[in-house]
């Protein structure tokens, strides 16, 4: 089948906001053998967004859109389709009894404006939307004036927010298309996360070794970000799940040293998991990342058992005042090195009365470089207790945000080879 997506929303052109609906959903579809096949962003503007639509149904067989579902004059999307495919709108009483029971559990007044979001299209399917208003809608095109005419095909309005797309695509959306659509052959797919080798390396190390595979039907990708790299390995067929075994049991063989994950899993998920496993914790000492090692374990459920926290010590001060790193040591090396990313792992252990503790300093820049420590470099420290410290040094000679994250993932990292060898 062939599916686009189309993501309606000014703001987005505008690059106001991250459109990260065509990632998400993409990868969605694509895990469950139904890729992608175009997607394009259009304004709040009725010619824009019916010029689209009317195109992608003329080729496709499913049409998803995201936006312009809520309450406000910039919201098009539900009245400008009804119009063009000949469907009157009609109020929903379920859809209206839950946006008024909505507000009401909040305690907050219900404007009657919010109430157009419960206009639904004559025929239409609707998706209730459990964490706000505005309903998804599945409407069936039959017949359909733009395609040849010989198949039906679908459009599915989707809203705008993650927190109500993500959830309603997974538990409605999801279900209704593989219904609507089933496999001929089951499609089978699964993703090795790795850290701390490039996308280059990793296919020139597996692309011999896996070729006999690839005969076979194995489908190899590779999908790269800022220090890591995701392994693909996907297939159709009743014997693909042998294949896949055998595929994963070569990739970890030749790089499993890299390897922290399985599908979605992040490695601050790998590390808190290692870390209870264990039934040790953690402490951290942050400088140049100001808080985002913390945060980032924070964000898993469940880290609080692992977790006895961490110091934000930015300034040489802060790091003396909280982790006890010397003046002398400061004063001769600089806050950029490895005796101080030894002290302040230290001092963060003994701080947390942790089983382990990280630290990181660095120059994140755009200034502050010098040529012996240039914009871009790093110093990670681990201590664990009963063991001897140990710090690496690393560069990454990004924007700011993007040196913050890579930091991050390669300090968990660190760790995350010290639990996997004690293990």
């Amino acid at each position: 089948m062939e599916i686009e997506l189309i993501t309606i929303g000014t703001e987005l052109l505008l690059g106001q906001v991250l459109d990260t609906h065509q990632q998400w959903l993409g990868r969605r579809l694509a895990e469950r053998g139904r890729p992608l096949a175009r997607q394009i962003t259009v304004p709040d503007h009725g010619p824009a967004i019916c010029g689209a639509v009317q195109t992608a149904l003329g080729r496709a067989d499913l049409v998803i859109t995201t936006g312009g579902l809520g309450p406000t004059d910039d919201d098009l999307t539900r009245r400008l389709l009804a119009d063009l495919l000949g469907r009157p709108l009609g109020q929903d009483a379920s859809v209206a009894a839950h946006i008024e029971g909505f507000f009401r559990q909040r305690n907050r007044p219900m404007p009657e404006s919010v109430l157009v979001q419960a206009q639904v299209p004559e025929g239409a399917v609707v998706f209730p939307n459990r964490h706000g208003t505005a309903p998804g809608l599945a409407i069936e095109v039959a017949p359909n004036p733009f395609g040849d005419g010989s198949e039906p095909a679908w459009l599915i309005l989707l809203p705008g927010p993650t927190r109500e797309l993500r959830p309603m695509f997974d538990e409605q959306v999801l279900p209704f298309v593989e219904k609507r659509w089933p496999q001929r052959e089951a499609f089978h797919c699964r993703i090795l996360r790795s850290l701390g080798i490039g996308e280059s390396a990793v296919e020139e190390t597996l692309r011999e070794p896996l070729r006999l595979l690839l005969v076979r039907g194995l489908e190899l990708g590779y999908c790269a970000r800022i220090g890591q790299v995701d392994i693909r390995l996907s297939g159709c067929g009743p014997d693909m799940p042998a294949i896949l075994d055998e595929a994963e049991t070569a990739v970890r063989a030749l790089i499993g040293k890299h390897i922290y994950g399985m599908g979605d899993e992040t490695i601050a998920e790998a590390v808190v998991a290692q870390l209870t496993a264990a039934g040790e914790t953690l402490a951290v000492a942050e400088s140049c990342t100001g808080g985002l090692l913390g945060h980032h374990i924070t964000n898993v459920p469940g880290a609080s058992a692992v977790f006895a926290g961490g110091a934000l010590s930015y300034s040489n001060a802060m790091k003396q005042k909280l982790l006890g790193v010397s003046e002398s040591t400061l004063a001769e090396h600089g806050a950029v090195s490895k005796p101080v990313a030894l002290e302040m792992a230290e001092g963060a252990l003994e701080a947390g009365g942790a089983d382990h503790a990280l630290s990181v300093t660095g120059i994140a820049g755009p200034d502050g470089g010098t040529p012996e420590k240039p914009v871009g470099t790093v110093w990670l420290g681990l201590a664990s207790t009963g063991r001897r410290p140990v710090a690496l040094r690393k560069f990454h000679p990004f924007d700011r945000e993007a040196f913050k994250h890579a930091t991050v993932h390669q300090a968990l990292n660190l760790l995350g080879r010290r639990l996997q060898k004690n293990s």
